[in-house]
């Protein structure tokens, strides 16, 4: 069975965006490979934090990947800063990286970019990444488009510590999200729906109320033609609505598009706001039952026992073959 490694930011709730690109792939991917799923509360820190927010983020995000449906008994879930490993061997990384390729990634431009200072974390970021990827012998990493850059130096590190020191890492295939699952912000049908998005009405989070997710697909920005019609190009807004109604409901786009042939929006949205809320319903009541639970925390403590032992031998293997620490007699 082939290894996969994902890892997410505990920066705030999730977007119905974040679970149809993401999350829900991930259920399905644990029936057919050895899954590790991270809460990378270490990356969060490269930008300020609030202690206390942070923390609860991290638990958060931890009950919604168990809500989703991820089985603790087929994949690994566990906390970066639990497994010592992470950091240890991110400066390993760090030590085989150059400066020239940190400064090229363009998520630390974009970042970076006005500011008068940015933290060196920031900058390396990417060796950290690799790391956590590393670490797990993964075969195959599922990540967006804004991450593929990452990811390939995550593969050109692996390539070059094998070639430098010992041949002991194993180089990670990229796997993009399937076509079709990039959900667009409400308002700005134009852009990806996301949590940091400063208009709230641009993106449903997986714990907005029921009221609160009738009033965002209401306001959900369409055009003056009022066909209901599957059209990225000339119809963004109505498209992505589509594609949220056809993925929640597994019905292919043509059959909604004959469902409401003749019909206006205002129907139209108000079943998907339907769909959203009763889709959405099981998941939230799994949640509130979790977040705050022993289960959550003996769930978290296997994994992150598993996660050492894994992670441990990696780094072990590593360290031997650059010559760190004593050598065993």
């Amino acid at each position: 069975m082939k290894t996969i490694f994902s890892g997410i930011q505990p920066s705030g709730t999730i977007t119905l965006g974040n679970y149809i690109g993401a999350l829900k792939q991930f259920v399905d991917l644990q029936n057919d490979f050895n899954c590790y799923f991270c809460i990378v509360d270490e990356h969060a820190i490269t930008v300020p934090q609030d202690p206390q927010k942070l923390r609860k983020n991290i638990r958060s995000l931890a009950a919604l990947y168990l809500a989703v449906g991820l089985d603790p008994e087929k994949a690994t879930l566990f906390i970066q800063s639990e497994v010592p490993a992470h950091a240890q061997a991110g400066w390993l990384m760090q030590c085989i990286s150059y400066i020239g390729e940190l400064e090229r990634m363009t998520q630390f431009k974009d970042k970076s970019a006005g500011k008068d200072a940015v933290t060196a974390s920031l900058l390396t970021y990417p060796p950290l990444m690799a790391a956590d990827i590393l670490l797990y012998n993964a075969d195959l990493v599922p990540v967006g488009e804004d991450q593929k850059q990452h990811l390939e130096l995550t593969r050109d590190l692996a390539e070059r510590f094998n070639k430098k020191y010992a041949d002991i890492l194993t180089i990670p295939d990229i796997s993009l999200p399937k076509a079709g699952a990039r959900i667009m912000s409400l308002q700005d049908p134009l852009k990806k729906m996301s949590k940091s998005d400063p208009n709230l009405k641009g993106f449903i989070s997986l714990l907005d109320e029921p009221n609160q997710i009738v009033k965002k697909i209401k306001s959900a920005v369409t055009d003056s033609e009022g066909t209901i019609k599957f059209d990225r190009d000339n119809k963004p807004g109505v498209s992505n609505l589509l594609t949220i109604y056809s993925i929640l409901t597994e019905k292919p786009v043509s059959e909604i598009e004959e469902m409401y042939s003749g019909k206006g929006y205002g129907d139209f949205k108000s079943d998907l706001a339907e769909v959203v809320v009763n889709y959405l319903k099981p998941i939230q009541e799994r949640y509130y039952n979790l977040v705050e639970s022993n289960e959550l925390d003996e769930i978290l403590d296997r994994g992150a026992e598993k996660a050492n032992a894994v992670a441990g031998k990696t780094l072990k293997k590593m360290e031997n073959a650059m010559g760190l620490g004593r050598k065993k007699r």
